[in-house]
């Protein structure tokens, strides 16, 4: 079988083709189209199937990462959005709640009053209510609604949010009137509250159905002319796009479930990393990723992809409520900028000279200095053995930018270019920080994984930072995101409210919810062709000292769920709260809030990495001047050029050391040393731990 995985970054595509049968791999980057990211799709699907020596035919399965919805909401570029709601909360999208991200300041930012995803004037209201439990109160003005569907389609509304009150208990308005609204509005992408996130919480669940509908039209267009594009091409194979969840999905749920999407491209690179590290042993797990212009980090603690905390999980500042791996995404990478603000700091990121031009290294008429010429005017890069030679770096204009800055500092080039790298690094330290030692986890114990274009240049001296002393660089660090793609099964998710008080648990009821949301989940598997030996059915639940205000997810035993099937889930409760912040209150009564069901349809998949064996001494292929930070000095190191293809493995050599390869360059600084292991990952240690 021959499976394809395809991630599109800001300035690369990614492509890495699998013979599952053979264990051959090949891994291809193309330029990507940022104007229509499908064009480059297609192209890096022609030249790998060449490359590989393999018609467009023979695929079985393509696996894709997108941000088309992401990039919408980063660059706040998505549909003309209105919305229906009941009669008196028209506002409830821009109030949100009294919490606020930054709860001392005056001057915040709250991007769903300053930049609203629905404008007030294509909200619109209509009579008929539900009671909290389900009952209907008020009839569904059908006439009214009509009315709203007329005028958002006059106004030029493109999508549309139902979201009604207690949706989540009892969504028979919501549906009704996604279907009125789809009869008047035919062109319309419509979805619902419910349909997307039928959770109690109207802010977080409207805005959560605002996102669906503002990215809906871009990314059904997207896909579906992605798919016509496969097709064109040959391609007979299944496409599925990887998901926020770090599953991945159909088109046809993903042309339902849009806002699924939103973190598609990011998580695959965790997913990537967390492969990587699951077969050397590696099950805790920093991961950096570092392309053109962001850093992406995740965490994998005892081999299981941290998820998004629900009381933070946010896309572009806005809260969501969706089944999300927890990725913190900064202004950090190849191209970022250094420049001098207007206070005098020495500053690098978050923008970025990206794709076009680039680096003035790249020779495409770049005139500002970034963080890929910092690493040129060190010597941390070839310039004539770029992606494996492909492209020939422009060392004399990398240093002509980058001493137009210096001169500004009144530094030396060296010293303005490894400036610049520190400061990129640090930012990098402390948004790892954040995700670790401010949440109780010590980096220390960990391995960091560097990959992405420019991650192995930037790992070993974040690390160091850090505390941590080993670096995992994968075999193929640019592509590791399309790696990523090629470990991942189906996966659909389900919810119901329950609000379940421990001493007054309706058993029956609950366990009626959880077979409903199984078979609901069974019927997607089947229309997708999953056998049933295939699937798995995962069960969680949302649970909280009655209260509180925040839930933690614990996981349900299957079966019936009786008196003392939940007496161990009761207990698990207490255990992951005092795990989480230190203290159980083991005589408070707990309430179940939501019921979850994670269905996982087996896919075909990568197994293991093919391992290798290569005997041999390290024989340089050149060898550079490059600077490096050694206490509180500059030191100039003549450092050796290695081919990482020929490495011998099992051998260990002490830095300083460049590592050639087509997707990267691996930088591993005076202080470390390197090996190849059996699976031709780089490892690096620290020479004092």
């Amino acid at each position: 079988m021959i499976v394809l995985g395809v991630d599109v970054g800001g300035t690369f595509t990614d492509l890495i083709l699998a013979d599952l049968g053979k264990q051959q791999l090949t891994v291809h980057k193309t330029a990507s189209t940022p104007a229509n990211p499908a064009i480059g799709v297609v192209a890096g699907l022609k030249a790998i199937c060449d490359k590989a020596g393999i018609a467009v035919a023979d695929i079985d399965s393509l696996f894709h990462g997108t941000t088309v919805g992401t990039n919408a909401m980063l660059e706040h570029d998505g549909a003309v959005t209105g919305m229906v709601t009941n009669e008196g909360f028209r506002d409830v999208l821009h109030i949100g709640r009294h919490q606020r991200p930054q709860h001392y300041s005056i001057m915040q930012d709250l991007p769903w009053q300053n930049r609203p995803l629905i404008k007030r004037r294509f909200r619109h209201t209509v009579a008929g209510r539900l009671d909290a439990q389900g009952g209907e109160l008020a009839p569904l003005d059908e006439d009214g609604l009509r009315v709203a569907a007329r005028t958002m389609r006059e106004a030029g509304v493109e999508a549309v949010l139902v979201g009604f009150l207690f949706s989540y208990v009892n969504p028979a308005h919501e549906r009704r009137a996604a279907e009125i609204l789809r009869e008047e509005m035919p062109e319309a992408f419509v979805t619902t509250s419910s349909d997307v996130a039928p959770q109690f919480r109207e802010f977080e669940r409207f805005t959560t159905g605002a996102m669906s509908a503002f990215i809906g039209p871009k990314v059904r267009r997207y896909i579906t002319e992605l798919q016509g594009k496969l097709t064109d091409q040959g391609l007979r194979g299944e496409l599925h796009v990887m998901t926020s969840s770090g599953g991945v999905a159909t088109p046809q749920m993903i042309a339902e479930k849009p806002a699924s999407t939103l973190l598609s491209g990011l998580v695959a690179g965790v997913r990537g990393g967390a492969w990587v590290g699951s077969h050397i042993g590696a099950d805790r797990l920093i991961t950096l990723d570092i392309g053109g212009t962001s850093a992406d980090i995740g965490i994998v603690r005892d081999g299981r992809l941290a998820e998004a905390d629900a009381r933070s999980a946010s896309i572009a500042g806005f809260p969501v409520m969706l089944p999300m791996i927890d990725i913190h995404t900064i202004g950090a990478g190849g191209g970022s900028i250094a420049y001098v603000d207007r206070g005098g700091a020495f500053r690098v990121g978050p923008e970025s000279a990206g794709a076009d031009p680039g680096p003035a290294a790249y020779g495409h008429g770049g005139d500002l200095p970034t963080v890929t010429d910092a690493n040129l005017v060190l010597g941390r890069l070839a310039p004539e053995n770029f992606l494996g030679g492909d492209m020939t770096l422009d060392a004399e204009a990398a240093r002509s930018v980058i001493t137009r800055l210096a001169d500004e500092l009144g530094r030396t080039p060296e010293e303005t270019a490894e400036g610049a790298l520190t400061v990129l690094n640090s930012n990098m330290a402390n948004a790892i920080r954040s995700r670790t030692v401010q949440k109780g986890i010590d980096p220390r114990d960990f391995t960091l994984s560097g990959f992405g274009g420019a991650g192995p240049l930037h790992a070993a001296e974040v690390a160091g930072m850090l505390g941590v002393t080993r670096v995992l660089i994968p075999p193929h660090p640019g592509i590791t995101s399309a790696l990523g793609l090629l470990t991942a099964d189906l996966e659909y998710h389900a919810l119901r409210t329950a609000f379940a008080v421990k001493g007054g648990v309706d058993h029956p009821r609950l366990t009626h919810l959880f077979d409903d949301m199984e078979a609901e989940l069974n019927a997607i598997f089947d229309r997708d062709g999953v056998p049933a030996d295939k699937r798995r059915m995962l069960r969680e639940g949302d649970l909280r000292y009655v209260g509180q205000g925040y839930e933690l997810k614990i996981d349900v035993p299957d079966g019936p769920l009786d008196a003392e099937a939940l007496e161990r889930v009761w207990q698990d409760f207490h255990d992951r709260h005092r795990a989480e912040y230190g203290h159980a209150f083991e005589a408070s009564p707990i309430e179940i809030v939501t019921v979850k069901v994670r269905g996982l349809g087996e896919v075909e998949k990568l197994g293991a990495p093919p391992e290798i064996a290569r005997e041999g001494t390290f024989e340089p292929v050149g060898q550079g001047r490059c600077v490096f930070r050694v206490g509180e000095a500059l030191e100039t190191f003549e450092t050796p050029y290695f081919d990482r293809a020929t490495l011998p493995t099992d051998r260990d050599r002490p830095g300083p050391a460049i590592l050639l390869q087509t997707d990267s360059t691996t930088v591993v600084p005076p202080g470390w040393t390197f090996r190849v292991d059996r699976f031709a990952n780089v490892l690096m240690t620290r020479d004092d731990a």
